[in-house]
């Protein structure tokens, strides 16, 4: 990336982590991967992760270490791929190491309490500015990645420059990324896709149908782009990877944490039966209240969100947030509201 002998230092060795270190080095980039988890650690420097990516062979250029420090000083960008609840804490640490670097974010969510974007909680905790943040998104299930077939990408900054900086770090045979300054958009889509994603998964652990997806994905994308428009996001945005290319992908397919955890839920399991057997971290029921405060902050009505809160929460079953969003007023089609007479 314009930097001789420089890597990318990427923080969380989980799928998603380890996925995109692996796309890195297709591309052609030496990879530094930093985790808490040594034992972690020690598959990824054999060449598998096999915790969470079993079978698939991780590329040579691959390296990782339990030492944020080494992970990061002289990278020419740092990548997180950690749970939003500790990636200030993660940031902070890393900034200090590369503080020209741009900070590139895999997660996606809004921080309970705060109700801060990811790209939000970078800028305050490594007070960085606009040109070093960046914020990855798209229709980007792991381990199809990871078994290297082909998808698409949106890489996000407010700094176009950046973004395409980014962009052609990751581009390879099968990952191609488009670039986009709508940041805020993209991250809102990110996010606000997870919810969705329970809400249809456990429909169709109820053993609902194709009718009820199309119809949980469409107006799931309606008030998603309601919401990112209040924010000062652009619609199109919605209409785009980051949108409906990542809706459909994670609400059509079991290897989606969130659609799975849905289904489990669906099927008549708590929320914490569902949790435990889920391979990984769901970001959707961490993300689905603090969304839905901040779509009250801002007068946007998310009743599929607020149908995913009342199950994650306990006031309500699955069928009777399906009643409850069957039973709602009478609306013209479109993401706009507009209530029939």
């Amino acid at each position: 990336m314009g930097q001789t002998n420089s890597h990318i230092a990427v923080l969380g060795t989980g799928s998603w982590g380890t996925t995109f270190s692996q796309v890195l080095a297709d591309a052609g980039l030496e990879v530094r991967m930093w985790g808490r988890r040594g034992t972690i650690v020690e598959m990824v420097n054999s060449g598998e992760n096999s915790a969470y990516l079993p079978g698939v062979e991780l590329s040579s250029r691959i390296t990782a270490t339990t030492d944020l420090k080494s992970a990061v000083t002289g990278a020419s960008a740092v990548v997180l791929a950690v749970p939003v609840g500790v990636t200030g804490e993660v940031v902070e640490a890393a900034v200090a190491h590369a503080p020209e670097a741009p900070f590139v974010s895999l997660s996606k969510g809004i921080e309970p309490g705060t109700m801060r974007t990811v790209s939000q909680l970078i800028a305050a905790a490594g007070n960085l500015p606009p040109s070093q943040i960046v914020a990855i998104s798209g229709p980007n299930l792991s381990m199809e990645i990871a078994m290297r077939q082909p998808t698409a990408a949106v890489v996000a900054s407010e700094d176009v420059e950046t973004a395409k900086q980014i962009a052609r770090a990751c581009h390879n045979e099968y990952f191609r990324p488009y670039v986009s300054t709508d940041l805020t958009g993209v991250e809102v889509a990110g996010a606000a896709k997870n919810v969705i994603a329970l809400a249809i998964g456990a429909s169709e652990g109820m053993g609902l149908g194709a009718n009820t997806r199309a119809t949980l994905i469409t107006r799931g994308l309606a008030e998603m782009t309601r919401l990112g428009v209040a924010l000062g996001a652009r619609a199109s945005t919605f209409a785009g990877l980051a949108g409906v290319g990542d809706l459909v992908a994670t609400c059509s397919s079991r290897l989606s944490r969130n659609y799975s955890l849905g289904f489990r839920l669906g099927k008549g399991m708590t929320l914490e039966e569902a949790l435990a057997l889920s391979p990984g971290i769901a970001e959707g029921y961490k993300t689905a209240p603090p969304m839905l405060a901040l779509a009250g902050d801002h007068d946007v009505d998310m009743p599929i969100t607020r149908g995913v809160v009342e199950v994650i929460e306990g006031r309500a079953t699955v069928a009777q947030m399906g009643e409850m969003l069957l039973g709602r007023p009478q609306k013209m089609d479109g993401w706009e509201i507009e209530l029939l007479d």
